[in-house]
């Protein structure tokens, strides 16, 4: 089991190791990254640096107050569906050896294109080597019958 995360890595970046959210060119929204894990499988996902949020409006007023905080880019590893992928994790057995920044983006829509670009560029769906289990929510890995 491992108690320390690797830090992102990128050759996009000066120095490579990227540990602050100072360290992304204005004005990076996110990134597409790539996690390999111990038993050599991969993930591919997108990952935002800030979240939005709301606050009431304050005494007198109507309209919310819009918040922004940064997210939980240091410690993500993806955002697994299969319970028993997450049980492996929680447990120690899986664990992430290397995190590297594919591609910075600087808007929403370029996180969600480059993300399904580079799931389909490396066959994520048909390949035994990522955990990745559908693209966009439309298409699925594929329950492949024996011939």
């Amino acid at each position: 089991m491992r108690d320390k995360l690797p830090v992102w890595t990128s050759p996009l970046f000066p120095g490579g190791a990227i540990l602050f959210i100072t360290d992304f060119p204005e004005p990076t929204v996110g990134f597409i990254y790539e996690v390999e894990f111990n038993n050599g499988k991969k993930y591919i996902g997108r990952k935002a640096l800030w979240h939005n949020y709301s606050l009431p409006p304050l005494k007198g007023k109507k309209r919310k107050r819009k918040r922004q905080r940064e997210s939980d880019w240091k410690t993500y590893n993806g955002s697994f569906k299969d319970e028993e992928l997450k049980k492996e994790i929680a447990e120690g057995k899986l664990f992430p050896i290397k995190r590297t920044i594919l591609k910075r983006c600087t808007t929403n829509w370029e996180m969600t294109y480059y993300e399904t670009k580079y799931l389909f560029e490396h066959d994520c769906l048909l390949s035994d080597d990522y955990y990745n289990s559908n693209i966009l929510g439309k298409f699925y890995r594929p329950k492949l019958k024996d011939d």
